[in-house]
């Protein structure tokens, strides 16, 4: 419950305007049964009015007064209970709305290692329906919670009030209904965290189709997507059924019990009435204060029930708003970045038994160009991924005499451009695409990016040329137009000093390929870049190229010296030349 509570941080007072409301409109409610007694025994029947004397004094024996009472405090529990549906709603949404915003931030900054081993369609889940849960909770359940413990109360001393013996039978079967709920609470939580995750999992299945329907096509792989979302959409039906058949007992035997009791109160009050103990009307308000009396006791139980909901659904957002995230410590620096990279013995593993790079060691002065070659899994991304700071390494990488784990990761990142061999791209217009990296860009700016990137000629034979909504992901392009507005995207920001292109010219032709090449080196000659690439001729023109095979350097040197020595590189100059 403390953990409830504290998401009511900043709003208690809307919540306490809503608990008030909710009492003075469960008051109304609670003066209606009184009104019906006066109206058997005193207004019907000759019992004196006692308390109510005032009312005989003003109506007389006219039912129109008591039915004038009742319309009136029938309207103010209408207005109490707008102003309690409305006060909590306000409240709910804005701690919804904030803990959405909270849980973004929180993704933002969680470091990538972290990220890769996170489904997407689980986040998305408990960034959304979790939440969810959550203001359902705050918005209706928590308020609700006043409500009960005031009607509970004030029911049984009103009662008290009127007949003690009657009193005490009406709550025999209190302790069982509460007991009951309570079991049901405990053992409903973990098929409520069964179904969460079975959703996450569900969710997680259809984002990974609606992003790949184009492998899916394009592999006929339809039915066995078909057969695997059937799959686990069944195993969600079958944990939700579950959950429902629960559900369903709980209110069933609750139900059932509510009877008795009522059945209790029916045979012992009209006995009591034979007697002369008790008069009709008083009889009457007892059997309805019974049924307010168990209705929250009910209501308890689901009250328990959101209670267990929404218990998993804070789990579950604690979970991601406790990850590690990257945070800028205060002896980190911001130098002026130029370009001099220096990786001096570095080594780096995903884990602590296995090693991706052993013992790099290279320097790229500025303004110079690096190439990388290596088999699949050789290391190469996971070098320039250190370059970013996405990992902490072992041994030294120095930029521009600088210690990079000194260097703050923000700055770094902004300095660095990175290429993907499959770039993301937005649902936006080529332009916004283009342009995301840079604000207040200018036409111009765009253009020349995208000459440079050999992508301009393509652009403007589309149907809306620059203003191209290009779909998510960029599903309208073909592989070489999406990493040559990838291209654009990263050098039209005169802040990059480094150029890092991870295979991002592999879907392109060897013409466009060298044109590009070209045009960078035109427009960017004192920027350092390094290239990874499986084609050679991409990389003949670099500076220095080394050869990494199962995370170690194997051959450094030149294109000229490195076709000349034996080894890997060699061996694929020798295939792609035969290809030629």
């Amino acid at each position: 419950m403390k953990k409830v509570l504290s998401y009511l941080k900043g709003y208690g007072g809307a919540f306490s305007l809503a608990i008030i409301a909710i009492i003075l409109a469960t008051v109304m409610q609670l003066a209606v049964p009184i009104l019906i007694k006066y109206a058997i025994d005193s207004v019907v029947g000759d019992v004196p009015a006692g308390n109510l004397q005032f009312l005989m004094d003003a109506f007389g024996k006219s039912l129109g007064g008591v039915v004038l009472i009742i319309v009136i405090m029938s309207l103010l529990r209408g207005i109490f209970m707008f102003l309690k549906g409305y006060l909590s709603s306000y409240a709910a949404e804005n701690i919804a709305k904030n803990i959405r915003e909270k849980l973004y931030r929180q993704i933002q900054f969680m470091t990538f290692e972290r990220h890769t081993r996170k489904e997407t369609g689980d986040m998305i889940q408990r960034c959304t329906s979790d939440v969810e849960t959550i203001r359902r909770f705050l918005g209706v359940q928590v308020v609700d919670l006043g409500r009960i413990l005031f009607m509970i109360i004030f029911t049984l001393i009103i009662m008290g009030t009127m007949n003690l013996q009657l009193t005490l039978y009406s709550m025999i079967m209190i302790p069982v209904l509460f007991v009951f709920s309570w079991v049901f609470f405990t053992k409903i939580q973990k098929t409520f965290k069964k179904s969460d995750e079975a959703e996450g999992t569900l969710t997680t299945v259809l984002q990974e189709n609606l992003s790949g329907v184009r492998v899916v096509r394009a592999f006929g792989r339809e039915d066995y997507e078909i057969k695997r979302f059937e799959e686990v959409n069944r195993t969600h039906k079958e944990i939700t059924y579950k959950l429902i058949e629960i559900l369903a007992v709980f209110w069933s035997l609750s139900d059932f019990l509510t009877l008795i009791q009522n059945g209790i109160v029916l045979v012992v009050g009209a006995g009591m009435v034979i007697r002369g103990e008790l008069t009709i009307g008083t009889l009457a308000a007892f059997i309805t204060y019974v049924s307010m009396l168990l209705w929250p006791v009910k209501q308890l139980g689901r009250l328990l029930s959101e209670f267990g909901k929404t218990t998993v659904a804070i789990d579950r957002i604690e979970e991601i708003l406790h990850e590690e995230i990257e945070v800028d410590t205060p002896d980190e620096i911001e130098p002026e970045i130029y370009g001099s990279i220096v990786f001096d013995n570095v080594s780096f593993g995903y884990d602590e038994h296995q090693k991706v790079l052993k013992n790099v060691s290279f320097e790229l002065p500025l303004g110079s160009t690096l190439g990388i070659l290596g088999s699949t899994g050789s290391g190469k991304s996971t070098l320039v991924h250190l370059l970013q700071r996405l990992y902490d390494y072992e041994g030294s990488i120095k930029v521009d005499g600088h210690e990079l784990k000194n260097i703050r990761r923000s700055w770094i990142r902004k300095k660095i451009g990175l290429v993907l061999q499959e770039p993301h791209l937005y649902a936006k217009t080529v332009k916004e695409n283009i342009g995301i990296t840079k604000r207040g860009y200018k036409e111009k700016e765009i253009f020349d990016a995208a000459k440079a990137a050999s992508i301009h000629s393509n652009i403007l034979t589309f149907k809306e040329g620059y203003d191209t909504i290009i779909g998510e992901k960029g599903v309208s392009l073909s592989g070489g137009q999406k990493q040559r507005i990838a291209i654009a995207r990263t050098i039209i920001d005169e802040e990059k000093k480094i150029l890092i292109f991870d295979d991002s010219l592999s879907a392109v032709d060897t013409e466009t390929d060298m044109r590009i090449r070209n045009a960078l080196k035109d427009r960017s000659k004192d920027i350092t870049t390094l290239i990874i690439s499986h084609r050679i001729a991409t990389l003949a023109e670099a500076d220095n190229i080394i050869v990494l095979d199962e995370g170690r350097i194997v051959q450094m040197g030149t294109h000229e010296e490195l076709i000349r020595e034996e080894g890997l590189y060699k061996r694929i100059w020798d295939l792609q030349q035969m290809v030629v």
